[in-house]
């Protein structure tokens, strides 16, 4: 693997490319399946380092996972998660090692999670606070809050939890470990998070109800329910595709279509303020696959223009606010983004790094705890960006430099595989001049 890659400016994109498969849909499908009983066939699963992660750890408490061709997996799954010989390293995989929290502690199995360094460094008790309440113990093996830990699973009881802040991992690490919780298990969120495992669990033959409240919505099921092996497509990840639509938009001249994203209206928040923005984005040949509605989206190239994203539009799209920040850089005016701390906490603290990355582009960014205002105008480049390892702030700036004045370099390129396996190869495709340097 190359130690960085470089994107220069950029003669017009063009060309019709398919999304990886959805990472949310990916972990989940192979969760499931590993709870199931019976066989779960997969297809277009991603195939990138984090979802490999998780297909190790479901080995590991007793599934059995095939690999049939490119995206096409079987998970053979017995009804419930085994005792684990060894500790589950979920590498970077923080979805992967939040949900497996949940549906490890519903069993009586004892399971250290760990993962690598930047996953060490991500809280856990989000997750794990409330699944002690259910009655899950607890043993941090190095500092509270952080991995490693120890979780001791077995008789819980239901919940009824408050979220203060939508989120779709801790919704769904209690629902998971609340389907061997005596009672019923309710979350009610202050507004709708990614609802990707309510649906996957009713496609496993589970009853989820859903009420919608003034604002949000409570979701429950009961304990005790089983999963029954099935058939999962899983669509193209619209966070993904956001890259090469994001190229289109920005470098003069430009048609790129995405073939097969997903358009749940919980993950279409950046296609929403890209055309609040004036985008050129169409989507056509809408139609249904594996529970969710996918559709071909294109993006040419277009006068954008600064907009402020509304603070409640976070949830829905929580890991594209880096790739929105690089189109905003070409935007005439303020692009005003609030709202998003927990950003600071994804693999990276992704405001501090896409703030320092523009600025050392010549971008004029101003920093808020919480949030950051992006002031567009002609962009310099011209920079080696520091990543700290984080995939997306790689793939934000290598999308920006394919449209700055001069060329723009990021380190550890290597992590892009954990969510986009072939990125450059693809954006090569397009026409994106992208080349590596060791």
């Amino acid at each position: 693997m190359p130690r960085h890659l470089t994107a220069r400016r950029s003669p017009p994109l063009g060309g019709v490319a398919r999304a990886p498969g959805d990472k949310s849909m990916s972990h989940r499908a192979l969760i499931l399946g590993a709870m199931a009983t019976g066989v779960t066939d997969v297809e277009g699963l991603l195939e990138g380092d984090d979802i490999l992660a998780t297909a190790r750890a479901v080995e590991a408490f007793g599934a059995t996972v095939e690999r049939l061709g490119g995206g096409r997996w079987r998970v053979t799954g017995r009804g419930g998660f085994e005792q684990p010989a060894g500790v589950i390293d979920c590498g970077n995989a923080g979805t992967g090692v939040r949900l497996l929290m949940g549906a490890a502690a519903g069993y009586p199995i004892t399971a250290t999670f760990d993962g690598d360094a930047s996953l060490r460094k991500r809280p856990m008790k989000r997750i794990t606070g409330p699944l002690a309440s259910m009655g899950a113990r607890l043993d941090w093996k190095s500092e509270p809050d952080r991995l490693p830990v120890e979780i001791r699973g077995g008789v819980l009881a239901a919940i009824d939890y408050v979220q203060t802040v939508a989120s779709a991992q801790i919704k769904s690490a209690i629902l998971l470990a609340g389907l061997n919780a005596d009672g019923v298990t309710t979350v009610t969120e202050p507004e709708p998070s990614r609802d990707h495992t309510e649906r996957m669990l009713r496609a496993f033959g589970v009853e989820v109800g859903v009420l919608p409240m003034e604002a949000g919505w409570r979701v429950s099921l009961k304990g005790g329910q089983r999963l029954t092996g099935t058939a999962v497509a899983v669509a193209g990840d619209p966070s993904s595709a956001a890259f090469p639509l994001a190229a289109g938009l920005i470098v003069p001249g430009s048609e790129v279509t995405a073939e097969g994203v997903m358009l749940n209206p919980l993950r279409t928040g950046l296609f929403e303020t890209w055309r609040e923005m004036g985008a050129d984005l169409t989507v056509s040949n809408r139609r249904m696959a594996g529970g969710e509605e996918v559709g071909d989206v294109t993006a040419r190239h277009s006068a954008l223009r600064g907009v402020v994203v509304p603070p409640a539009r976070a949830a829905s799209m929580i890991d594209e606010y880096p790739v929105l920040a690089a189109t905003a850089a070409f935007a005439g005016g303020a692009t005003v983004m609030r709202g998003i701390g927990e950003m600071r906490v994804k693999e990276s603290d992704r405001i501090a790094l896409m703030a320092a990355g523009l600025q050392a582009c010549g971008v004029g960014v101003e920093e808020e705890p919480e949030g950051f205002i992006v002031t567009g105008g002609p962009v310099r480049g011209g920079a080696t960006v520091t990543t700290h390892g984080d995939h997306r702030i790689a793939m934000s700036h290598l999308v920006l430099g394919l449209a700055a004045d001069e060329a723009v370099t990021v380190d550890e390129p290597g992590m892009i595989a954990t969510s986009f396996p072939g990125f450059v190869e693809l954006m090569r495709g397009l026409g994106a001049d992208i080349a590596s340097s060791a």
